[in-house]
């Protein structure tokens, strides 16, 4: 499994940006239970990190461990080159956001946000400029005055946001911050979330199960599974070049094409990921085009889902596979229609089946 990061990945801001965050050899254990299992990582200044993974990955455990929550039964955290491994998290230049807002009910926002340096004893006129600064980054200017409860789901998270950055942190780490939202609200604080982080530069780390919002919002993902790292990159590179059979299952959907299966739809032995939107289906007396394989089948079930369609098809030689069509794509029939599914040669991908998925 790969632990390590590539030296250079497409896409990143720079190979030469400082190291904001480092794991070294970091190992979580629970009594009998390995919850993080020797993991190396470097996480640079001014970047979007994402931590994907299903529930009981160990991700929200690398967090906690990255906050001072939790102390590692072996391994060394580092934050800007300083070893924070054994300081507890008061200590550390790190602030966490929580999919529970957890604001204080009897302050209003501009109290909540400024809370922190209150604690530190600032000025009062400092920290309500630097209150109003961060509203103002989070787009909530003028909200000082109200009281959470007088805010919806979206704006509550925005001072949660706003009260973790007012102090200037090295790192914010983010819990599934989105968790608790409505769709439409979750999509639009994705693209609010990255707008903030390009505007204050701050580094940030977020955990999360979904795909969508990792690969939407990060410079680079971590994808991470029984407590290790399965594979570092960017969004590009982990859905459309996935390092083991785990990740090309989990990030997006895919077809996994093993033994032989692989060996009829491919022409070689080992195991292939077909991403269902490159497969296109036609009659079943479709020819291919050129450069392109096909196989024919019996279409399973169609389900409609708005913007593209899927479609399962069961393969006349054996095994199933689905497609994906964008919306007004035509669907050439339905559940036990023949048809031909057809797909680019370039199209699968061989990935090492090291995980079973």
């Amino acid at each position: 499994m790969a632990t390590a990061e590539p030296a250079a990945p497409a896409g990143a801001r720079t190979p030469a940006a400082p190291v904001a965050l480092r794991l070294a050899g970091v190992r979580k254990q629970f009594g009998d239970v390995t919850a993080v299992a020797g993991v190396d990582l470097d996480i640079r200044d001014g970047e979007f990190f994402s931590l994907l993974g299903p529930s009981g990955s160990g991700k929200t455990t690398l967090l906690r461990l990255v906050a001072g929550f939790e102390r590692p039964t072996a391994g060394r955290i580092e934050l800007a080159g300083r070893d924070v491994t054994a300081l507890p998290p008061h200590r550390r230049d790190v602030h966490t956001v929580f999919q529970d807002y957890a604001l204080f009910p009897h302050m209003n926002v501009e109290q909540n946000v400024a809370y922190a340096l209150t604690v530190r004893g600032v000025r009062r006129a400092e920290r309500l400029a630097r209150a109003r600064e961060a509203l103002e980054t989070v787009r909530l200017a003028g909200y000082g005055p109200r009281r959470p409860a007088q805010l919806s789901g979206g704006q509550r998270q925005r001072v949660a946001l706003a009260r973790a950055l007012v102090d200037r942190p090295r790192v914010l780490l983010l819990d599934e911050p989105l968790g608790a939202l409505d769709l439409k609200l979750r999509q639009r604080m994705q693209t609010e979330l990255g707008e903030v982080q390009r505007t204050t530069g701050v580094t940030f780390l977020l955990v999360t199960h979904d795909q969508e919002e990792a690969l939407t919002m990060s410079d680079r993902i971590a994808v991470v599974e029984g407590g290790r790292i399965e594979q570092v990159g960017t969004p590009a590179e982990v859905y459309e070049r996935p390092a083991t059979a785990f990740v090309a299952g989990f990030v997006g959907d895919t077809n996994l094409l093993r033994g032989p299966d692989a060996l009829r739809l491919v022409g070689r032995p080992g195991t292939y990921s077909i991403r269902p939107e490159r497969i296109r289906l036609a009659a079943p007396d479709g020819k291919p085009g050129p450069g392109e394989h096909s196989a024919p089948g019996r279409i399973a079930d169609v389900v409609y889902a708005g913007a593209h369609t899927r479609v399962r098809i069961d393969l006349d030689g054996g095994g199933r596979i689905t497609a994906v069509l964008r919306s007004g794509d035509r669907t050439p029939g339905g559940a036990g229609s023949e048809v031909l599914a057809l797909w680019p040669d370039e199209a699968p991908y061989e990935v090492p089946d090291l995980t079973d998925y």
